[in-house]
């Protein structure tokens, strides 16, 4: 019987298995292209004979930058079965990030989605000594492709050494190096084993219900998040469909109608609001309906027990959930959300209408979950990440940090041992840096970041990512930095959602305006002093908003405000924004 002990086991797994359903979808030329096992087999081995042909030896460094494709995977599992580590990077970094990780990982082979890439790194490449060979994902005049190499390797296919090198990898040993996005200092490399991954993708299998056949992936497989659960659609046979770009996600879930996807908050929230603006197109009866139903959801989870509160939601959902999931895709039996917390009422409101939202927690560190809603009694409640994954120990600290060991603890940090025994302790304790506490039935809350949380002049403790996740439920913003250590309040930078701001724009005769003026608009302006009251009343006095900012500039990846995981780089927006500041505080 056929285990999967190293990752590149779930080739030999589903052949064994049979899996009926093909491994992969791809849009290709406006069609959907699938991508069976045999196929999936064939193209790896001969990617691994081509790069055992180069010459890449076990334990050489390969890096893949690219977005989502069925290649990827096929690279991903070429490289660990020649006892090689992939070094995933995202497509997104800077020329900087890209300069440090490619040297500081010594890769000697590099792929690369294609000549735009190229075009982007290119002047640092040179810089990178043990660099060998690169190649892109697509045909492109001037490199050398993927394609190419794979045909390298069909002419000089070497089954037996390709064996031997298989064999020669264990369970334990490293299997990849994932660079930290992190919000400071440089990108720490994230030693992960072939156990790592399998222990987590293993006790996560009764997740996804029994009938689910389709995923659609479009969080970068560079993040270990969404490699994770990959490995985990391929292991329980679920065929994953890879979104063609950000921008088309909505017309994708209604193309292949998934019955599951991994997601971030944001975009839940994104649907949430454009759900919400929707019903103020309509008469005002319909109107009434709509926001009735509305609440009915956001409600409904807390009140289900009741007869009453089951007879209205059966009612809501023939006249208006039903609409809502059809719209969305329709046949979905969960999403599951990771890379930060999501407000409570908008996960209750998700279930409520049918579509139940898992929330999970974890880091690249712990590769990655730590935690995970579940069905079953007692082990989903919005609010909460869920209880923990077995096999894996957690302790709230004296200071309220989440610490866990277990099956999922990283290797290290590569060439780092230093900052390797500042996070894990000699007891084996992986210190997580986040603040959580166990609801009484045993489920896990995220409370804060250790490292976030400041004190005003007046000895008041601001958590500022409550007040955050608080204020993004607004339409009208995208994202918001609270600020104020050792200042007699809080205040905060508002990064407006721009589409949001020219919508009102054109519905007020605006549009030819520029941001900055829009942005001046004491319209405009008393919108937002008004958002920020309605959200100010769930806060304690010493947390409550006193002045903001709104900044006109759109916050990326690019410009060096967001990680790649669009976590907000604080120490930056603090720099950079330094005068504006100063000024609300003056």
């Amino acid at each position: 019987m056929q285990e999967v002990n190293r990752l590149f086991d779930l080739i030999p797994y589903i052949k064994e298995k049979k899996h009926k359903r093909p491994i992969f979808g791809y849009k290709i030329n406006g069609e959907w292209e699938l991508i069976d096992i045999d196929d999936y087999e064939a193209r790896t081995n001969d990617i691994s004979y081509g790069l055992m042909y180069l010459g890449i030896q076990p334990n050489d460094k390969v890096a893949i930058i690219s977005n989502n494709c069925p290649e990827w995977n096929m690279l991903d599992l070429a490289i660990m079965q020649i006892g090689a580590i992939t070094i995933p990077i995202y497509a997104t970094i800077s020329k900087e990030d890209y300069a440090y990780i490619l040297d500081h990982s010594e890769i000697k082979a590099l792929f690369i989605e294609g000549k735009e890439l190229h075009t982007k790194i290119s002047p640092i490449l040179h810089e990178i000594p043990n660099l060998k060979h690169i190649y892109t994902f697509s045909a492109t005049e001037g490199f050398d492709s993927l394609e190419q190499l794979q045909k390298i390797g069909s002419k000089n296919s070497n089954p037996q050494e390709l064996e031997r090198r298989k064999a020669a990898v264990k369970e334990h040993d490293m299997a990849t190096i994932i660079y930290t996005s992190g919000t400071t200092g440089k990108p720490k490399g994230v030693m992960l084993s072939h156990a790592n991954f399998i222990n987590n993708f293993k006790n996560l299998t009764d997740i996804p219900a029994d009938w689910s056949e389709r995923a659609l992936s479009f969080l970068p497989l560079s993040h270990v998040y969404e490699r994770m659960i990959t490995y985990l659609f391929q292991y329980i046979n679920i065929t994953v469909y890879y979104a063609e770009s950000l921008a088309t996600i909505a017309d994708n879930i209604k193309e292949v109608k998934p019955n599951i996807m991994s997601c971030v908050p944001r975009l839940l929230e994104k649907i949430y609001d454009k759900l919400y603006i929707s019903g103020q197109k309509l008469s005002a009866p319909q109107q009434k309906l709509y926001y009735w139903a509305f609440e009915n959801a956001k409600d409904y989870v807390f009140r289900r027990k009741t007869p009453l509160a089951r007879i209205k939601h059966k009612i809501a959902d023939v006249l208006v959930y039903r609409k809502w999931r059809a719209a969305i895709g329709g046949e979905f039996d969960i999403l599951v959300s990771g890379g930060s917390a999501i407000q409570p009422h908008i996960s209750a409101f998700f279930l409520g209408i049918g579509m139940p939202v898992f929330e999970g927690y974890g880091l690249s560190e712990t590769s990655p979950v730590i935690a995970v809603s579940r069905k079953g009694k007692n082990q989903h409640k919005p609010g909460t990440v869920g209880p923990i994954m077995p096999g894996v120990e957690v302790k709230i600290d004296f200071n309220n940090e989440i610490c866990c060991r277990g099956h999922n603890v990283m290797l290290g940090y590569y060439k780092d041992p230093e900052k390797t025994q500042e996070v894990i302790d000699k007891d084996g304790w992986f210190h997580t840096g986040d603040m959580g506490m166990f609801t009484p039935e045993g489920l896990l809350r995220i409370t804060g970041r250790l490292k976030s949380v400041f004190k005003t002049s007046f000895g008041k403790y601001i958590n500022p990512q409550k007040i955050e996740e608080l204020f993004c439920e607004s339409p009208y913003i995208e994202n918001i930095v609270v600020v104020g250590e050792n200042q007699k309040f809080p205040a905060a930078l508002i990064n407006p959602d721009l589409s949001v701001v020219k919508k009102w724009a054109k519905s007020n005769s605006l549009e030819n305006t520029n941001i900055n003026e829009l942005l001046n608009n004491p319209e405009l302006k008393h919108i937002f002093k008004q958002e920020v009251q309605r959200y100010n009343i769930h806060l304690g006095d010493w947390e409550q908003i006193k002045r903001f900012e709104l900044i006109p500039d759109e916050w990326t990846v690019e410009n060096g405000i967001l990680t790649p995981t669009q976590k907000i780089k604080r120490p930056v927006v603090h720099q950079r924004y330094k005068d504006i500041i100063e000024k609300m505080f003056a």
